[in-house]
């Protein structure tokens, strides 16, 4: 008899056991959280955006809300020696979201202007969930970027004109390559130097890299790129002051190939070529390819 009640005593604290691990699993299981970053290099001062998928699993409908001081939605972001990086702002807050029972929603996020993840380095990043209504997080896996700085290829500074908007009185542009595993992209960036602020940096799309890009400034001090981006393609941007994208067009090269020049006017514009129709570059994007990468300055350690 004491043999038989020994064996059920262990039975219950077995089933004991297994119940707390499915409960356990069940309440893990609620909420999904998923983070993705489209590529893992970015050059210094580029938007890093990351996309953020929320799945609710919870069987009913789930509202995600700031409660008892702690916010619904956070990221831990950690340096190249494992330091913690903090937000440039901390009272910034989330708008309530609500998700349906079996339903995912994305969102994209960019670290950029969040975070200062502008220095040279690898940085680990973990999405985290709270659920108010189980005073639990979920986490996503922790995902890794690397920040790096481009090769120069141009620079110049130009004065700001009268009537320019936009405080200081230089701005510097510079174009930079970057070589990925299959591509290699130019990028352009627009800084006040004396200051230390960068307005933008970003991508102007793929580049042949035999082929320098021409650079050109017309008499308002905007910035006017012609690169060769595919055999025959060449693509044409304009850059104001400000790192705004002012232009962006693609021409295609015929008897004559295109090139910058300098109106009486003062402008700048494209002679040579065939301008391509939109319909006709977007054909073009959607052919399959061969194969398928603003505070101070970040200092080179």
């Amino acid at each position: 008899m004491r043999r038989v009640a020994l064996f059920y005593g262990v039975m219950k604290l077995l089933l004991t056991v297994a119940c707390v691990f499915v409960f356990v699993a069940r309440a893990q299981g609620q909420i999904q959280v998923e983070l993705k970053f489209k590529r893992l290099q970015y050059i210094a001062y580029e938007p890093v955006v990351a996309t953020l998928g929320i799945t609710n699993l919870a069987g009913r409908d789930v509202d995600l809300h700031d409660a008892e001081g702690q916010p619904w939605f956070g990221l831990e972001i950690t340096g190249s020696e494992g330091q913690p990086i903090a937000p440039v702002a901390t009272n910034s807050t989330q708008a309530p979201l609500k998700i349906e029972a079996g339903k995912k929603v994305t969102q994209r996020i960019n670290l950029t202007p969040l975070y200062p993840v502008h220095d040279f380095g690898v940085y680990h990043v973990r999405a985290h969930i709270y659920f108010a209504d189980l005073s639990k997080f979920f986490y996503s896996q922790t995902k890794v970027f690397e920040v790096t700085e481009a090769r120069p290829i141009w620079q110049k500074t130009v004065g700001m004109p009268d009537g320019a908007s936009g405080p200081g009185n230089a701005r510097t542009y510079s174009l930079l390559s970057n070589r990925f595993p299959d591509h290699t992209s130019l990028y352009v960036r627009v800084e006040d130097k004396d200051s230390g602020i960068v307005y933008a940096t970003y991508s102007l799309g793929r580049v042949i890299a035999f082929d320098e890009p021409q650079a050109e400034l017309d008499r308002s001090n905007q910035l006017h790129i012609l690169h060769c981006a595919a055999p025959r393609s060449w693509a044409y941007a304009r850059v104001g002051l400000n790192g705004e994208l002012l232009a962006h067009s693609s021409f295609m090269e015929t008897k004559t190939r295109p090139r910058l020049f300098h109106t009486a006017e003062g402008t700048v514009a494209v002679r040579g070529g065939m301008l391509e129709t939109p319909a006709a570059q977007s054909a073009r994007d959607l052919l399959p390819k061969l194969s398928d990468r603003p505070p101070e300055m970040p200092k080179d350690d």
